[in-house]
C-alpha cells in the first residue's frame, strides 16, 4: 500500500476542503493508495504523539461546500522554525526538518501534497531540496502567485467583499456618509480592486500604489454638494500613503513571522480629517469574514481540478512542482518558479485601466498614472 499525505498550512481559505475531497476521490480510483492527513500543517507529524488522520471517501463525503479545513491549519512555526521555550521563559526556534522527513519515511508516506500560499510553497521547495517527494497546491485569497491564473478562495473573498460594498452603499446614501471598508491584501490589491469595480466604489487604495491623501480628499469632496452625498472607499490592509508605511502592530504570537496588519480604515479616516475633509465617516473591517463560510461554485470547481491534478502528479512522480491553472490547462510548474515572483497589480493591468475608466480613484496622480 502506497501513502500520500495532505497538509493544509497558512491562513484558511474557502475551497480547502474541496481540494482535500478531490485528492481522496481521485486516489480512491487507484487500488493501492491510502491518503493520510496531517493535522495543523506539519504539526501533526512533528507532535509527539503524531496526530494524523486517514482520509477515506466516507470521511470526505459532503465536505466540498464546507468552509475551513477538516485538517485544521496554522501559520506559526513549521519544520524549519519550530518554537521552543527556553528555561528563562523566552522563545527560540529550531530546525526539525530532517527529523520530520525521517518520520515521514518511517510512516511509509511516499509523497506529500502541501496546500498553501507563498510561504507554504517556500517550505515545500526547501523540503524538496532535502529529498522529500512533495507537490504544492496554490492556496491564497490574495491571488498573489504569478505562476497560476487564479487561486481558489480568491473569488469567494471577492464575492463576500462585493456583498459588503452593496450593503454599505445603502447606509452611506441614507446618512450622507463616507464608508471606508478594509479588506485583506497584504502586498496585493486584487480583492480590493475587484470589489471596487463590482461594487461601484469611488476610491480604491491598494498596496502597489501608495496614495496621496489630498487626491483621495479631492475625489471624495466631489461626491458632496451642500453637505449632501455619499461615497465608499475600499482599502487593502497593506495600503499605505506615499512616503509612509503600512499600518500594523508588533506581533507577540510565538512562531508568527508576518506583520500583523490592520487599521488602515481607521488611519485613513484620521488622515482625511487632518486634511480638512468634513463629511461624516465610518469604518468597516471585513477581516476574517473573507476567509470563512461556503466557497462559491467557481472556487469549488477550481479546487476540485487542482486536487485531481495534484494527485495525478503524485502518480507521475512529478515532484518538486506546484500545480497551476493556466487557462484552459492545469500544468505542473517548478516550485522555484512558483514562488519567484508575486502577482501584483501594475498600472498597465486591464482591471486597473477598467477601474480608471469607471472613474475610480486609486489615490495617485492621474497624469503620472497615464504616462506609465
Amino acid at each position: 500500500m502506497k501513502r500520500v499525505m495532505i497538509v493544509t498550512g497558512g491562513g484558511d481559505c474557502p475551497g480547502l476542503n474541496a481540494v482535500i475531497r478531490a485528492i481522496v476521490k481521485r486516489a480512491s480510483q487507484e487500488k493501492d493508495w491510502e491518503v493520510i492527513g496531517s493535522i495543523q500543517a506539519f504539526n501533526g507529524v512533528l507532535w509527539e504523539p503524531s496526530e494524523l488522520k486517514v482520509l477515506t471517501t466516507e470521511v470526505v463525503k459532503g465536505i466540498h461546500f464546507q468552509g475551513g479545513t477538516i485538517l485544521e491549519t496554522t501559520n506559526k512555526g513549521g519544520p524549519f522554525a519550530w518554537p521552543v521555550k527556553n528555561k528563562d521563559g523566552t522563545w527560540t526556534t529550531i530546525d526539525r526538518s530532517d527529523e520530520m522527513i525521517r518520520k515521514i519515511q518511517y510512516l511509509g508516506i511516499d509523497a506529500v501534497i502541501n496546500i498553501g500560499g507563498d510561504g507554504s510553497q517556500r517550505i515545500s521547495q526547501a523540503l524538496y531540496e532535502k529529498g522529500l517527494n512533495i507537490i504544492g497546491v496554490p492556496k491564497t485569497i490574495d491571488n498573489d502567485l504569478s505562476s497560476t491564473d487564479s487561486t481558489f478562495g480568491f473569488q469567494t473573498a471577492v464575492e463576500i467583499s462585493t456583498e459588503a460594498v452593496d450593503k454599505l452603499v445603502t447606509t452611506a446614501a441614507s446618512h450622507n456618509r463616507v464608508f471606508v471598508m478594509e479588506v485583506m491584501g497584504r502586498y496585493a490589491g486584487w480583492i480590493a480592486l475587484n470589489a471596487a469595480v463590482a461594487g461601484g466604489a469611488e476610491v480604491c487604495l491598494v498596496p502597489e500604489f501608495p496614495y496621496d491623501i489630498d487626491i483621495v480628499k479631492q475625489k471624495l469632496e466631489a461626491r458632496f454638494k451642500r453637505g449632501r452625498g455619499f461615497a465608499v472607499v475600499i482599502a487593502s490592509e497593506g495600503a499605505k500613503p506615499k512616503d509612509g508605511e503600512m499600518v500594523y502592530e508588533e506581533n507577540t504570537e510565538v512562531g508568527y513571522e508576518n506583520l500583523k496588519l490592520g487599521g488602515i480604515a481607521s488611519a485613513l479616516i484620521k488622515q482625511l480629517k487632518k486634511a480638512g475633509f468634513e463629511p461624516d465617516m465610518r469604518e468597516t473591517v471585513l477581516g476574517h469574514l473573507q476567509r470563512g463560510g461556503v466557497p462559491i461554485a467557481y472556487d469549488r470547481v477550481l479546487a476540485a481540478q487542482l486536487g485531481v491534478k495534484a494527485f495525478e502528479m503524485v502518480l507521475n512522480e512529478d515532484f518538486g512542482k506546484m500545480v497551476a491553472y493556466r487557462h484552459p490547462y492545469f500544468v505542473a510548474v517548478p516550485l522555484l518558479e512558483a514562488v519567484a515572483k508575486p502577482n501584483l497589480l501594475t498600472l498597465d493591468n486591464a482591471l486597473v485601466k477598467t477601474a480608471r475608466g469607471l472613474g475610480i480613484s486609486l489615490g495617485i496622480d492621474r497624469e503620472v498614472e497615464l504616462k506609465k
